[in-house]
């Protein structure tokens, strides 16, 4: 199995997470999708990450399509450590959540983060590369806030952000986080019982490989691999 990924691609952090979770060690093809590479562009017209290529050359693009298929071909293998429940109900709420930090929280906090810290200092400038819009940052610095504090009530009836079960609704906030953490724009005081929940996910086998990433130039937050932040 191949998977195609930026280290600091939130969407490709949670499948790389989810992989963990099943015992499966993908070969990573690290991409810059912003370059439009056409051998990439073959696999997914797309042109965005992740993609995942199976072992029989089935080719299975984006993340809502990742996680569906992982859970359609190893799901129920996983007994109760499944990370999308069998239970109809259950797997709306996973649903609605994931969809919450994957388009949401990926929009308003962890895209313009990366984009405007990372992504611009490898972009040629006519493709959008140059010093970061400082306004963006700021604005995405302030949103983070609720969503912590959404975390945190959350948590205030639930064992894990969907229920009593640890599954793809963590993975996902955890691996939009975790970019932002590395670079130091968590403000974990917002919100006790959210700095609590992400202390226990990373302290997982699983984000062990995230913790390890490491950027030229740009050292994590001192706070990023400490599991007792």
């Amino acid at each position: 199995m191949q998977l195609y990924h930026h280290p600091f691609c939130a969407h490709s952090r949670l499948v790389r997470l989810a992989l963990g979770e099943m015992g499966i060690a993908p070969m990573l093809i690290e991409e810059r999708a912003w370059e439009r590479r056409a051998d990439f562009l073959m696999l997914d017209p797309a042109g965005t990450t992740p993609v995942l290529v199976e072992d029989d050359g089935l080719v299975v693009p984006g993340v809502d399509a990742i996680t569906e298929y992982l859970d359609e071909t190893r799901g129920e293998a996983l007994g109760d450590r499944r990370l999308l429940p069998p239970d109809i109900y259950a797997r709306v709420e996973v649903r609605r959540l994931s969809a919450w930090f994957n388009h949401k929280f990926y929009t308003e906090v962890s895209e313009p983060l990366v984009r405007e810290k990372v992504y611009k200092r490898y972009m040629p400038r006519e493709l959008g590369g140059g010093p970061p819009d400082m306004p963006v940052i700021r604005a995405a610095r302030s949103n983070i806030r609720y969503h912590l504090q959404y975390i945190g009530w959350l948590l205030k009836s639930r064992n894990w952000l969907a229920g009593e079960r640890m599954g793809y609704a963590d993975l996902a906030a955890a691996a939009h986080i975790s970019c932002v953490d590395y670079l130091g724009d968590v403000p974990w005081e917002e919100d006790e019982g959210a700095k609590i929940w992400y202390a226990r996910i990373k302290s997982r086998p699983a984000f062990r490989p995230l913790l390890a990433v490491t950027m030229a130039g740009m050292p994590p937050a001192p706070c990023y691999a400490d599991l007792d932040f």
